[in-house]
């Protein structure tokens, strides 16, 4: 992988949401990845908070790889000025990005969005891998999975440490500061 730019793999929705604050945090958090020296790899549809990501990120610089199954092709069409890898289904998609990225990034999303994350903290859990996860909590939107997680913990179905396996930040700029503290341990 280039360390000088890291891919840094971002799950979100393929719709805006009910407030435009989402579709603006996406934005700035796709320039600011840009600016930072990162690359993106993400869904591949360029809909949604996933396009305001990729187009942001982009314009500041990033290169933009997409995943896409092939079956969602036409549900959320992919840009011709990012580079594309279909995949099979869901399952390939998953594998492919995870293997791809550096760290992972979780903006506001659907169902999809929470299959991903939990993807990525079980295999970081099961130490499949030591990838930073930090969600962006745009508007709180994460707060009733923290309190699920917190719950999970507290009646024994996870370990205490499972906490430590995720970051929450509350503006795509802490989110930038987190993978920079991460990179800075590593390199």
């Amino acid at each position: 992988m280039d360390k000088k730019r890291p891919k840094i793999c971002v799950f979100c929705a393929s719709s805006h949401g009910t407030d435009p604050a989402y579709a603006a945090a996406a934005k700035r958090f796709g320039a600011l990845l840009g600016e930072a020296g990162y690359d993106l790899v993400f869904g591949g549809g360029y809909v949604g908070l996933m396009g305001e990501v990729a187009h942001a990120a982009k314009l500041a610089g990033a290169n933009v790889t997409g995943i896409l199954p092939e079956f969602l092709r036409h549900l959320e069409p992919p840009s011709p000025e990012e580079k594309i890898v279909f995949s099979p289904g869901l399952p390939e998609r998953k594998k492919l990005m995870m293997d791809l990225a550096e760290a992972f990034v979780v903006l506001p999303g659907g169902l999809g969005t929470m299959d991903e994350f939990f993807e990525v903290i079980t295999s970081a859990q099961l130490r499949v891998f030591a990838k930073p996860i930090v969600l962006l909590n745009t508007l709180k939107f994460f707060e009733p999975l923290k309190i699920l997680l917190n719950d999970i913990v507290a009646k024994g179905f996870a370990r205490e440490d499972s906490a430590a396996l995720y970051q929450v930040a509350s503006t795509p700029e802490e989110v930038i500061a987190a993978l920079r503290r991460r990179r800075n341990r590593v390199t």
